[in-house]
């Protein structure tokens, strides 16, 4: 059963993204991000690269063909995820929830300050307090933002 962490308060949320998946490779885990939005996709690859000049975060796409060779993180961007071995952590950076959210041991979300963000980040909470799930709540402070 899968443990469920809301992060609120995100003034960027692919940066937030981005120190949360460093935070999880250092605890040695394997962290999945899905991210269906073509372009935001594309920003964040980026941002992986750039966001921190004394890190580097190993990741690829999963259609990449060293996908199940190398990667610590997978950008996933359809179903094709389904296919790939199983990781303990899922970030989503969707609006919805993933339909492979149950694979995972432990399903992070990040909310923004906007209002339509927070909007469709109460649905989710919702959803997964109605599956039985244990769902927690992190306020960002300011090493996050």
């Amino acid at each position: 059963m899968a443990q469920i962490d809301f992060y609120s308060g995100a003034s960027d949320k692919l940066l937030v993204a981005c120190r949360l998946s460093e935070k999880v490779i250092q605890q040695a885990l394997k962290i999945m991000i899905y991210i269906p939005d073509l372009s935001l996709l594309n920003r964040f690859d980026k941002l992986l690269w750039t966001f921190s000049p004394t890190s580097f975060i190993p990741h690829c796409h999963v259609g990449d063909r060293v996908v199940n060779v190398t990667p610590v993180i997978l950008i996933g961007s359809s179903e094709e995820i389904q296919q790939i071995v199983p990781y303990e952590v899922l970030l989503n950076l969707h609006d919805e929830v993933p339909l492979i959210y149950d694979r995972f041991q432990r399903v992070i979300e990040i909310v923004g300050n906007t209002p339509e963000d927070k909007v469709v980040a109460r649905k989710r909470y919702r959803f997964y307090q109605e599956q039985g799930l244990s769902v927690y709540h992190h306020k960002l402070g300011q090493n996050l933002h």
